[in-house]
This record gives C-alpha cells, sequence and structure tokens, in this order.
C-alpha cells in the first residue's frame, strides 16, 4: 500500500507531461494541493484509457487543457454534472492502481527483483463473462506477463492460441496436478509455446507411502522423454497433500529422477503450515524452475480453521516475503512467478497485480 501510495502522490504533485505549465498559479488546485493540468495531462494518458474513462470526462479533460475552466468554482459545476465526487475519488483511486501495476506497458516499477520474475496469473482466475482473447487482452492491460491455464478446463486451444499470439501475452505453462497422463499435458504446453506442466504427488492414505512414492517416480520418469523430446520441464508443485511436506524430502524426491527436465513448482503459500518459505528456497536452491504466488496466515489458521489460513491477502499473511526476495536472489533466480488466489474481475485482478508488485519488488 506505501508503494500504491507514492506512486500517486509522485504522480499527482509532479507534471506528467514535461511541457505543462508548472510555474502557473493562476491555474486552479484541487483541495489535494495539485494542479487541474497535472489532472489533466494523467486522465489523458493511456493509463486512464486503458481503464475506459468515460467520455464525459474526457471532454472535460478536453475542456481543461484548452483553458476554459480556469476557477475552482467553474471546475466543481461542470464536475457535479457529470461526476459526482465518489465516482470521482474512484476514478483517481482507479488511476494511483494503475500506476502502481503498470497498467498497459507491462512495467511496474524498478525494484530488486524487477527484471529477474515474470508475473502471471492462473487462467481460470480471470472470471468476467469475456472472450478468450479478451480475458488474454484484460490481462495483458493489467500489466501481467503471461497465464498459465489448467489442461482440465475446457477451452478451444486454437483459439486460445490465437488469443496469445495476437495479444502478445504467453502461456508460459500448464497446469496438470495430479493426473498421471503427463505426456498429454506435455504436448499441450508445447502447442501453446509454454515452458513447463506442473504436476502434483499426490498421498495414497490408505496405501503404502513406500509404494505411492515409487509409483509417482515412474509415473513422471515415463515422461521425461517427452519433456526432453518437446523441451517442456515437469514441475512438481508443493502441496496439502501430506506428502513431500518439507524441502529436503522434495529435493530428495526430484534428484532420483536425474534428469534435468524435472524440478520444484514451489509454492510460497502452501509450505507455511509446516515450515518457512524462506527454508525450501534455501534447500530446493536452483531445483526451482517456476513460483506459484499466494499467502497464508497462521494466526488465522489457528483461530478459525486449517483452510482459513488462506483466507488473507498477499502480503498481509505470515509468508516473510523480505526473505523470500533475498533467498530468491541468493540463487539468481530468474523466472515465472504465477498468483494462484481467487480471481475476479479488471478490479481484483489489477489489485493482485498490484500486491504481486509489491511483494516480490517489481
Amino acid at each position: 500500500m506505501k508503494r500504491l501510495f507514492w506512486s500517486w502522490y509522485g504522480l499527482a504533485f509532479h507534471s506528467i507531461n514535461p511541457t505543462s505549465e508548472r510555474g502557473r498559479s493562476d491555474l486552479p488546485r484541487f483541495r489535494f494541493g495539485f494542479r487541474i493540468s497535472q489532472v489533466a495531462n494523467l486522465i489523458r494518458s493511456s493509463i486512464i484509457r486503458d481503464l475506459a474513462v468515460t467520455e464525459s470526462c474526457m471532454c472535460i479533460v478536453d475542456r481543461l487543457c484548452l483553458g476554459e475552466m480556469q476557477s475552482d468554482k467553474t471546475w466543481e459545476n461542470q464536475m457535479n454534472k457529470t461526476l459526482n465526487r465518489r465516482a470521482f475519488l474512484h476514478t483517481t483511486a482507479a488511476v494511483a492502481a494503475g500506476v502502481s501495476v503498470g497498467i498497459g506497458t507491462g512495467a511496474s516499477g524498478s525494484g530488486e527483483l524487477t527484471g529477474k520474475i515474470k508475473k502471471a496469473v492462473k487462467y481460470h482466475m480471470v472470471t468476467d463473462d469475456l472472450s478468450i482473447h479478451d480475458k488474454f487482452l484484460l490481462l495483458k492491460d493489467l500489466g501481467y506477463d503471461g497465464v498459465e491455464p489448467r489442461t482440465r478446463d475446457k477451452f478451444d486451444r486454437a483459439e486460445m492460441l490465437r488469443a496469445s499470439e495476437s495479444t502478445g501475452l504467453p502461456i508460459h505453462g500448464v497446469i496438470n496436478s495430479d493426473d498421471p497422463d503427463i505426456k498429454s499435458a506435455i504436448e499441450l504446453a508445447r502447442y501453446f509455446g509454454g515452458s513447463s506442466v506442473l504436476v502434483v504427488v499426490p498421498i495414497d492414505a490408505k496405501g503404502s507411502y513406500l509404494a505411492n512414492y515409487k509409483e509417482r517416480q515412474d509415473i513422471i520418469r515415463r515422461a521425461i522423454p517427452d519433456a526432453e523430446k518437446h523441451g517442456v520441464k515437469i514441475l512438481i508443485e508443493n502441496v496439502w497433500a501430506s506428502f513431500l511436506i518439507e524441502p529436503i524430502s522434495m529435493a530428495r524426491f526430484i534428484d532420483e529422477l536425474d534428469s534435468p527436465m524435472v524440478g520444484a513448482y514451489f509454492d510460497v503459500g502452501n509450505n507455511i503450515r509446516w515450515g518457512y518459505a524462506g527454508h525450501w528456497i534455501e534447500v530446493l536452491g536452483k531445483r526451482i524452475g517456476k513460483l506459484d504466488i499466494k499467502e497464508f496466515d497462521r494466526t488465522l489458521q489457528n483461530t478459525e480453521g486449517l483452510r482459513a489460513g488462506f483466507n488473507v491477502e498477499i502480503g498481509e499473511g505470515s509468508v516473510d516475503w523480505p526473505r523470500v526476495r533475498a533467498e530468491l536472489k541468493k540463487i539468481e533466480y530468474t523466472g515465472w512467478a504465477t498468483a494462484e488466489v481467487k480471481g475476479g474481475g479488471r478490479e481484483r485482478l489489477a489489485d493482485i497485480a498490484s500486491r504481486m508488485n509489491n511483494v516480490l519488488d517489481l
């Protein structure tokens, strides 16, 4: 939230356009202290256009730029005719959110992991009733670098590929979970131009732990030739399956498969029930191929129930994000970080992007 505030503060008190009239004292000011000309320049920018500001608001901006509104009273009267106060504040808040997440540009600032981590979301998190193309366009507008669909979802793969190509938003991999048909998932990832298949190793609660361990390794091992053929990695996610729930076990499981095409899909939030994300990153090291981003709160877990720990926004729970960043830097991690949280429409997805920027310092 601090970064979002200061991004807006900086834009509010410093002109967006280097040719704007900084020194003029005759231009009206908002009560917050910044000049109308500065807001005009901001609203005229592509950031606001991506947020679909109403035609009436753009008309006001045009008049502002022509110098037709020279007094606070004139401004106030016109605004009352077109936008009520709440709508205006909503618009300016959207500006702040847009600046924070880098809407329309894919850029979110200059942090310690900027340029090293690409942020994405799971495709099913986009819940607006839109075409595949428009969903991809929405994510692109919000500054996401990519998307990751599930193999079990019903979609037209050709349409999804066209959407990716036309919007420039890559499909960086696919989610296969515990489906044993890893080969088909690899072929789908290759079709999309993706680099990975996310797999989950489930527990067999009623069977043998050791037999399940070996069986799951065998399933993955049989898919390695296809992974090598297509250049698609098989990445194992740490999940709540009561299996491979600490980092040394996960590292051993991966190492025994003895292939550079098998690695870890490290979920930053899933491990907090039992441990600490920093420890996992330290142990898994270069085995980590991609990251899932979510949050978990131990207080909620203890007071409201186990799964209630996930009922917290990214950056507001028990994950030690500075330690996560420090450990990622130690292993020189570069690659994808994909949000895996409750999705929604434009506003929700913009908030997720902003939170990812904050916790990952993008």
